[in-house]
């Protein structure tokens, strides 16, 4: 975008502490324009290579055999990554997807916050004022359009889909001789869900409160997304204002112009990654002699070949072009083989995927009309009337009092009758545990079907989505509907959104346990996410002690067992000996199994006479002699991340250990804890008390810039260090008597 295409944008920031910007216009544009500029200057390296992803172009700047962009997809290479992005560009899924008018394509005010947006980020580039080293000079960091913002919107849509499976689209291939299927593992559910696990990186818990179980009567949130503290799926925090038509608070992904989890002045809600799966796999029976056609009702039908071209840097600098075949059918793309299962193509089976997300820029229009809502009902609409809530479920609640729970968002639309009908022997086997869906591809009738209340064909509508609003409150901490409050499960979804009656996380049994029968206020709640109690610990800290005297030469180690505090705060001492432990004890170790008429106090009691569960914790205290870690060590001393060569203590625990304020931590064997993967992250209090200004704290972990010479590159790590908290500035005269005010003037 030329300087003249810059014109005519306004908008006005006002800084207040830690770098939150309160960004105002009075115009959409102007808005995006203020966003665009505000969110580049704190973050130009990683949202420039978003885009350098997204246009195809890694293997260009960094040579093909460079990792992909993680928070787009689990490319393994950027050849990889490029050939896949590249094969959706030339598909021109984007673009159509744009044509469409409201509510299948962005409504207006989504389009002029986005043209605005790219005008912002362009003036920041052109400015030439990057302090980043990480890409201060870099030929990569280049003026985007619109398209790069909507392949953006589209990619995140789809990265709990298709972008799980990038090296298999961009390796699949027919073979030349003759091969058979391979057989089914018989263990093949326990294949697919140890690698759905191994995907996962992003979580949450989001509470409600209802007006019977909040001190006031009224509305209270907590939202605490647990999301990666690197990359470009880092949130951002902003406030966003067009006089008398937006007014919203929060927190966004990296390089999207608006508030995803956040607050209005009348509700609050936020998000967690949700149980259903937003894709399924068709199996192919392919026509003997050419392995790029198949069977449908019979019929025989051509796969679709595209010649994919992309550019590639040589060790010499020089660049070379690289062409591969890439193949699709009527469902979406053939892959390779996936999920811990041999989905390979033979001579007579191919598998393909189809992903729900698949066009789908609706979910701007989503964000947009929540941020518009007045109370739950509001929200509730708005997921239903532009189902483009991609993997997310939501929880909100209002100045009414009133608590909202809706799984409201993409998913495929697979009865339990299709799957019934339709599955695959492969697809028997895993379906039921899994949520994988694996459908016969040679019968139209296992097309997926249609309701009429989705605007979508080929997606559930939202009536056979799972919705419960209550008085007291509605929580998730990314398991299934079921136990979104015990008091009143929730049952008969598909099998696709979820399962019911199986056994809860740890998470959830210790919000259970932390929420039933209490009343909070904005403070409590604060008070209980860091409190960082562990539920494993408060089970199975005592019968650990009490099997260390069978155990030789580990008596330091009972010792500091004996005194754990049974929280993961800095200050605890044995946590991180328990912690490490418990990641070597094998699933299932407990006495007592779990019971569906007793979801929250089982499984219980640890096997301690199990001879995996007593290797694990002598293999702990070995590793932890072996780092020259006591073990009775402070937490916060060998669980840290280093930002500007300052070493800053961090509190939490893998989710394993049922603490609330999870944190993915990386091991190091020499030193302990020494960076966070992903965890919490944009941490939102939100009360309505019957004032005209939310009452608020929040508190993003890793700071508002990725930037290390910025003044917000590691404050918020230290309050987050320090268990302290950013006071919410929502109405004008909150923002105005900021003591850290800074405004700044936008024209374009």
């Amino acid at each position: 975008m030329s300087s003249a295409d810059q014109r005519g944008f306004s908008a006005v920031v006002r800084y207040t502490e830690n770098g939150i910007p309160h960004i105002k216009s009075n115009t959409f544009a102007g808005l995006g324009y203020g966003y665009g500029y505000a969110a580049a200057k704190d973050n130009i390296c990683q949202i420039a290579d978003l885009y350098v992803t997204l246009s195809a172009q890694r293997s260009r700047y960094f040579g093909p055999e460079a990792p992909g962009n993680s928070a787009l997809g689990s490319a393994a290479t950027s050849l990889a990554s490029d050939l896949y992005f590249q094969q959706i560009n030339d598909s021109g899924a984007v673009e159509e997807a744009l044509k469409q008018r409201q509510p299948l394509g962005p409504r207006q005010e989504v389009r002029e916050v986005t043209k605005g947006y790219v005008a912002g980020y362009n003036r920041f580039v052109a400015e030439r004022r990057i302090t980043d080293p990480v890409c201060r000079d870099a030929a990569w960091v280049r003026p985007i359009t619109d398209i790069d913002v909507y392949r953006h919107m589209h990619a995140m849509a789809t990265v709990s889909g298709q972008a799980l499976l990038i090296d298999q689209i961009a390796s699949a291939k027919p073979q030349a001789a003759p091969t058979e299927a391979p057989a089914i593992p018989q263990d093949a559910a326990r294949k697919v869900a140890e690698a759905l696990e191994a995907t996962k990186d992003m979580g949450s818990n989001g509470f409600a409160f209802g007006r019977d179980a909040t001190a006031n009567g009224k509305g209270l949130l907590l939202g605490n997304p647990h999301f990666p503290w690197q990359g470009g799926r880092r949130f951002w925090q902003s406030q966003l204002t067009v006089p008398g038509r937006l007014d919203v608070s929060g927190a966004s992904l990296l390089g999207m112009p608006f508030v995803q989890i956040g607050y209005n002045k009348d509700v609050a809600w936020t998000h967690t990654v949700a149980t259903p799966r937003p894709f399924g796999l068709y199996q192919l029976q392919l026509v003997p002699g050419s392995p790029t056609t198949y069977l449908v009702d019979g019929k025989p039908e051509q796969m679709t070949s595209r010649k994919v071209t992309v550019q590639s840097r040589n060790p010499d600098g020089s660049l070379s072009t690289v062409e591969r075949m890439l193949w699709s059918t009527r469902y979406g793309p053939v892959i390779d083989s996936a999920f811990g299962l041999p989905l390979t193509w033979t001579s007579t089976t191919a598998y393909a995927m189809r992903d729900a997300n698949w066009g789908n820029l609706r979910s701007g229009n989503t964000w947009f009309e929540m941020a518009q809502a007045r109370d739950t009902r509001g929200i509730v609409k708005a997921l239903s009337d532009t189902l483009g809530s991609p993997w997310v479920n939501t929880i909100a609640t209002d100045r009414s009092g009133n608590a909202t729970y809706a799984d409201i968002q993409v998913v495929p639309h697979i009865t339990d009758e299709m799957a019934q009908r339709c599955s695959t022997p492969l697809g028997s086997a895993v379906f039921p545990s899994t949520g994988v869906a694996v459908l016969d591809g040679a019968k139209t009738s296992c097309a997926w079907g249609n309701d009429p209340d989705a605007i979508v064909p080929g997606l559930l509508g939202p009536a056979r989505q799972p919705q419960l609003t209550r008085n007291d409150y509605v929580a998730n901490s990314n398991d299934s509907a079921w136990l979104t409050n015990p008091a009143a499960p929730i049952t008969g979804y598909p099998r696709i959104i979820g399962d019911v009656g199986t056994e809860r996380g740890p998470r959830t049994r210790m919000a259970i346990t932390e929420l039933d029968g209490k009343k909070f206020s904005r403070q409590s709640v604060q008070d209980m996410l860091f409190s960082d109690r562990s539920l494993v610990a408060q089970l199975a800290a005592d019968d650990t002690a009490k099997m260390c005297a069978d155990l030789p030469n580990v008596a330091d180690a009972c010792e500091a067992i004996r005194h754990l505090d049974n929280t993961y705060s800095t200050w605890s001492k044995g946590a991180l000996l328990f912690e490490r432990f418990w990641l070597k004890v094998p699933p299932g170790s407990w006495k007592v199994p779990f019971n569906a008429a007793d979801p929250v106090r089982t499984p219980n009691t640890l096997n301690t006479e199990s001879p995996a569960v007593r290797k694990a914790f002598t293999d702990a205290v070995a590793e932890l002699r072996a780092a020259k870690i006591p073990m009775d060590a402070p937490l916060g001393e060998y669980q840290y991340v280093v930002r500007n060569g300052e070493r800053i203590p961090v509190h939490g625990a893998p989710n394993q250990l049922g603490v609330l304020n999870m944190q993915v931590p990386v091991w190091d064997p020499a030193k302990g804890n020494t960076e966070l993967v992903h965890g919490s992250s944009y941490i939102q209090a939100v009360s309505f008390d019957g004032g005209r200004c939310p009452d608020v704290r929040t508190l993003l972990t890793y700071a508002q810039s990725t930037d290390r010479t910025s003044p917000f590159f590691a404050d918020q790590t230290k309050l987050y260090s320090q268990g302290k908290w950013v006071r919410g500035r929502f109405c004008e005269h909150e923002i105005l008597s900021s003591p850290q005010l800074k405004i700044v003037y936008l024209r374009g």
